[in-house]
């Protein structure tokens, strides 16, 4: 019999009760919500046959009640982040890049491994089933490409042989595993591991919406890139890493192309005997809701927009007051996370994410996020890096900007045109007909010239012809019932264009 079918009568109890008084009843309720939870969950290992399934899916349900136990006691106890406590990072918390020594000892190589974050679909681009970074960027190649690009040029470089490895979701893996056959006869090694698969939970009765262990995938989620150490751990990999003699870990999103192996935040990590940095880099207008690192209650720790009482969202904003926002880069040593997790292991902010399932029922996911992690380590801090280390694709506007010439290839890796006058990106905002991939890719007949482009917006039933360079500010609208095409070969520059063929200065 599994722990979790005989977890004891205390991982129900999250909260203490006090006779007569309101947190009596609320811890009461709690203590019911609890255990209807693990008879479900009990119920779904139970169907699980094959000794070695059951076994993976057991632990997972274990990381799954412990989550949902916490979210219980915390929602019982009214838990708020204490926002007089909040203060910027102090001037040891975060360490600027250009401080670090331009020299670094490529040795240190021998020691890391790679690890990208592969577990989305690319639903928000209208992807469906396939894995996002099997999305084509550049010359024919994907995010998954470029990544591997990227490690093999490293070892090659540097005459090493740095693993690559993937972190799949359940909704990932099949097409991943696919898909990285092709790299069978290159030099390059390539490990997997699964993250987590959770139930989805019904907001109005708090049980899991999936009924059987089997059932469609869409009643199940990934529980975000924080399950990251309990999935490296469980999955033994942590372990064989460190048998293998690799110390450090270095992750990032896999559509982050800016996001290479940076020997000299590397020989930081060694040097300051950190066990955990994050990649931060400044904040601007469109980075508002993204985390930041603060000191809170004199630690260093990752705050979340989803964490932020509703009257103080405006000031978590603010770019003055906090300046950085997190890349989800990190650097881990590998000895310190075994520790970790030998002695408990991480326990991570949760976020509350607020779904719709596909019958329309109101569902709730608890997840967690990776950088929440840095508050267990020693001498944890950040990295205030270049903005060319992150270039995240999280929609069409972003796909636009790494497709076009204000980008150039080198070694798998995006880096900015020098002939960009500016070091800023420009802002993007493509409307909602061109929010999935398809009506993106069918509306540029090819993606314009972008070089000296300060600010695009695009609203309705709009179509780019070939050879188009946009320049300066321009806004593009077409209203309901009107159609624009811009024709091959034009140039607009600061431009407001409406209607049909109607091109005004703006």
């Amino acid at each position: 019999m599994s722990n979790f079918l005989a977890a004891p009568a205390s991982q129900v109890k999250s909260t203490r009760t006090r006779a007569g008084s309101a947190m009596d009843f609320k811890s009461a309720t709690t203590g019911v919500a609890a255990k209807a939870m693990r008879n479900e969950l009990n119920r779904l290992v139970g169907e699980v046959k094959d000794v070695n399934q059951r076994r993976v899916f057991d632990s997972e349900m274990q990381g799954f009640f412990s989550l949902f136990n916490r979210y219980l006691s915390e929602k019982a106890k009214g838990e708020k982040i204490e926002w007089d406590q909040i203060h910027p990072p102090a001037a040891d918390q975060v360490v600027e890049y250009a401080s670090l020594p331009e020299t670094a000892d490529t040795a240190i190589l021998e020691k890391l491994v790679v690890l990208k974050l592969n577990g989305g679909l690319g639903t928000t681009m209208g992807m469906s089933g396939a894995p996002k970074s099997a999305i084509e960027v550049r010359e024919g190649m994907t995010f998954l490409d470029l990544s591997v690009r990227q490690i093999e040029h490293l070892n090659e470089a540097y005459k090493t042989n740095v693993p690559f490895i993937l972190m799949n979701s359940f909704n990932t893996d099949d097409d991943t595993q696919r898909i990285i056959q092709k790299y069978a006869n290159h030099n390059i090694q390539i490990l997997t591991f699964n993250q987590s698969r959770y139930p989805r939970v019904s907001r109005e009765s708090l049980l899991p919406v999936p009924r059987s262990a089997m059932s469609d995938k869409s009643e199940w989620y990934p529980p975000g890139h924080g399950d990251l150490f309990d999935a490296l751990n469980n999955s033994g990999l942590l372990e064989k890493l460190i048998e293998a003699g690799k110390e450090y870990l270095f992750v990032s999103n896999v559509d982050n192309l800016g996001a290479d192996v940076d020997l000299r935040i590397l020989n930081h990590l060694v040097e300051s005997k950190a066990e955990f940095l994050m990649e931060l880099t400044d904040k601007t207008k469109a980075d508002v809701k993204g985390g930041t690192i603060i000191d809170y209650k004199g630690t260093v720790r990752l705050l979340e927009i989803a964490q932020v009482p509703s009257e103080h969202v405006e000031d978590f904003k603010s770019v003055r007051k906090f300046k950085y926002f997190n890349t989800n880069s990190v650097y881990i040593h590998l000895p310190a996370l075994k520790r970790i997790m030998d002695n408990g292991g991480v326990e991570l902010d949760i976020i509350v994410n607020n779904k719709v399932a596909d019958n329309g029922e109101p569902v709730i996911q608890l997840e967690t996020a990776i950088g929440a992690a840095i508050k267990h380590f020693k001498g944890a801090h950040g990295v205030n890096v270049p903005r060319s280390r992150f270039l995240p694709v999280k929609s069409c506007s972003d796909l636009l900007l790494i497709t076009s010439d204000l980008y150039s290839l080198e070694h798998g890796k995006l880096v900015m045109n020098p002939n960009r006058m500016f070091a800023q990106t420009p802002v993007v905002k493509l409307g909602d007909t061109f929010k999935k991939l398809v009506n993106f890719q069918k509306r540029f007949r090819t993606v314009p010239n972008l070089l000296e482009l300060d600010h695009l917006t695009v609203s309705g039933d709009v179509w780019f012809g070939r050879n188009i360079t946009l320049r300066g500010t321009v806004i593009i609208v077409a209203n309901e019932g009107s159609r624009i095409d811009l024709p091959d070969g034009s140039i607009l520059e600061n431009k407001l264009v409406s209607g049909n063929v109607s091109i005004i200065d703006h």
